[in-house]
């Protein structure tokens, strides 16, 4: 799961996606409420988890401008307010649901999970075929034609998500740090090569190649 967190508490906002990183979510991570916005109308996503007190632009507003774009991506509100007023206030805004601060990290979790279950998008969606596999990206489950699952660490998971959306197309290391770990990681580009290279022995014999292109990334391709 792709999310995004605009949050402006450096401290939380690493602590929230640490805890989510290890649930196995790439997580964006975004400190100010204009360059969320800029942001999430540009990129895709599929949960926000939305801080209402932000620095240059405030949450609801933020949340209103979403809609009005019609983005009907799901948004978790995150405030230190706990008054109804606010509450409702969310909501009227377009909110999926609202966590008061502080919190404890097994509730935000629980949220997101009950969030996932009220939004039929997020949980289905046609799988796609590539070479001799079949890939559900809702699910995340990857079959062979016999129908066997291909069991991926959530790790390389993430890496065959990235270069399968992008078949074709050569995929920068930095582009699939951002998609593994969420924009705003801090990680050694070089740990990439360790996922795409466990990915690409596990490929073998099914009709899908990733090919790495010097200095530039990686390309994922059917092979005929």
């Amino acid at each position: 799961m792709q999310i995004t967190l605009v949050e402006d508490n450096v401290g939380l906002a690493e602590g929230i996606a640490y805890f989510l990183r290890d649930r196995g979510h790439a997580v964006n991570t975004i400190y100010d409420g204009e360059d969320g916005l800029n942001f999430l109308l540009q990129e895709d996503t599929d949960i926000i988890i939305l801080d209402i007190n932000l620095p240059s632009r405030d949450g609801v507003s933020i949340l209103k401008a979403l809609r009005n774009a019609k983005n009907q991506t799901p948004v978790i509100l995150l405030t230190a307010r706990a008054d109804l007023k606010d509450r409702l206030g969310g909501f009227d805004a377009g909110a999926d649901d609202y966590l008061v601060k502080p919190f404890d990290m097994e509730e935000l979790d629980a949220r997101l999970r009950a969030l996932i279950r009220r939004k039929p998008s997020l949980q289905t969606s046609p799988a796609h075929a590539i070479g001799a596999l079949s890939f559900n990206r809702s699910t995340r489950q990857l079959k062979t034609e016999g129908g066997e699952f291909i069991a991926l660490p959530r790790r390389e998971l993430a890496a065959f998500e990235c270069l399968f959306d992008r078949q074709n197309t050569i995929v920068s290391k930095a582009q699939l740090a951002n998609h593994i770990y969420g924009v705003g990681a801090d990680i050694d580009e070089n740990v990439v090569e360790i996922y795409v290279s466990r990915l690409r022995k596990k490929l073998i014999g099914h009709g899908v190649q990733v090919k790495a292109a010097r200095g530039l990334g990686y390309m994922m391709e059917a092979l005929k």
